[in-house]
C-alpha cells in the first residue's frame, strides 16, 4: 500500500533516505533556488534520521538507550520530548497497543534468520516493555534499566510533518513530501483541488485498488505485507503487538488520513494492532478517510 502521487508540471526529487525511497513534489515561488530547497530539506531529513535511527551509533537515540542499560537518567531537548509525548497520548488512547518501549521485542524477532522466538525469551522482553514506566519533565528522561526506545513508529511521519512546515519557510508554494508512502502537503493548489493519491496494492505492486483525496495534512500507510516470514506454515508480520510480543494477525493494511502524517501514522499503526473487527469499527468512528485490506485481501474504504 505504497502511495503513488498522479501530477504533472512540478518539481521533483527523488532518492532514498530512512530505508525508503522518498520524494519532493513541490512548486516554487519565483525567487526561489530549487537546489538550494531541495538541499535543506535533504538536510533536515538527514538531522533527524541521525538524530533518532536506531540503525546508527553514536546518536541521541543511542545515548537514551545506553543511558537506560545503565539505569542513568539522560539529557534531551524539547523536539524529543515532544516525540515522546505524542507516544505517551497514542500509548494512553490505545490503550497500551502503541508503545514506543517496545525495543526489546524488535530486536528479539529476526526477519532476517526467519526464527521465532521462545516463550521464555518472548516474557522476558515483555517484562522490559511499558511506556507508562518512563518519566520525563525539566529536560531530563527516565527509562528503567534495561529497557529500550524505538522511535520507528512515528519518526518518519514527524519527519514529514517537519519538512512540510519547513518547505513554506523556503518559499514552498504548495506540494507533498513523500517519505516512502508517508506523506506530509505542503500549502494549498491554487485551484483547490486535493491530491490525488493512489494506493498500491499490496498484492500487486503495478496496480492500486484506491485512491485518497488529500487536500491538507497528511496520509500515512501501515502493513504487514512487506517484512514478515512463513514458519511452519504460519505468518508472521513485523508488526509486533507490545502486550503479547507476538506479530499482529488483524488487518493487512491501512492508509490513513488525517491533520498531520504524525497522526494519520499513530492511527494506522494502532489499527493494525487492534483485533480486526475492533480496528474496523474503531476507524469509523474516528470519521478520518481510509483504505483498509482485511485478513481476506478484501478492501474497505471510507471517504469524508
Amino acid at each position: 500500500m505504497n502511495s503513488k502521487i498522479q501530477e504533472s508540471e512540478l518539481l521533483k526529487f527523488s532518492f532514498k533516505a530512512m530505508g525508503s525511497d522518498c520524494e519532493f513534489i513541490l512548486c516554487l515561488t519565483t525567487k526561489s533556488d530549487s537546489h538550494s530547497v531541495f538541499s535543506s530539506l535533504r538536510d533536515e531529513l538527514e538531522r533527524l534520521e541521525q538524530k533518532y535511527s536506531k540503525f546508527r551509533e553514536n546518536n541521541l537515540l543511542f545515548a537514551i538507550n545506553l543511558a537506560a542499560s545503565k539505569g542513568e537518567t539522560i539529557q534531551v531537548d524539547e523536539e524529543t520530548e515532544s516525540l515522546l509525548e505524542h507516544s505517551l497520548n497514542c500509548f494512553n488512547q490505545s490503550d497500551g497497543l502503541f508503545d514506543i518501549t517496545a525495543g526489546s521485542l524488535n530486536s528479539l524477532w529476526d526477519f532476517k534468520k526467519k526464527k521465532v522466538p521462545t516463550t521464555i525469551q518472548i516474557e522476558h522482553a515483555l517484562s522490559l516493555t511499558d511506556f507508562s514506566r518512563v518519566s520525563w519533565g525539566n529536560g531530563m528522561l527516565s527509562i528503567p534499566m534495561g529497557m529500550s526506545i524505538d522511535f520507528g513508529g512515528v519518526v518518519k511521519e514527524y519527519a514529514a510533518d517537519s519538512l512540510a512546515v519547513l518547505s513554506k519557510k523556503l518559499g514552498v508554494e504548495y506540494g507533498l513530501i513523500n517519505l516512502g508512502g508517508d506523506i506530509a502537503v505542503v500549502g494549498r493548489k491554487p485551484d483547490g483541488s486535493p491530491w490525488n493519491v493512489g494506493i498500491t496494492d499490496p498484492r500487486n505492486t503495478d496496480a492500486e485498488i484506491a485512491t485518497i483525496e488529500v487536500h491538507s495534512g497528511g496520509l500515512a500507510t501501515s502493513g504487514d505485507y512487506k517484512r514478515y516470514f512463513v514458519h511452519e506454515g504460519k505468518r508472521y508480520s513485523h508488526i509486533l503487538n507490545p502486550k503479547t510480543g507476538i506479530p499482529c494477525s488483524g488487518l493487512r493494511a491501512v492508509s490513513i488520513s488525517a491533520n498531520l502524517c504524525t497522526v494519520a501514522g499513530s492511527v494506522a499503526t494502532i489499527a493494525m494492532l487492534k483485533e480486526e473487527s475492533e480496528a474496523i469499527a474503531w476507524l469509523r468512528e474516528l470519521g478520518l478517510p481510509f483504505v483498509i485490506m482485511n485478513s481476506n485481501s478484501q478492501i474497505m474504504k471510507n471517504s469524508c
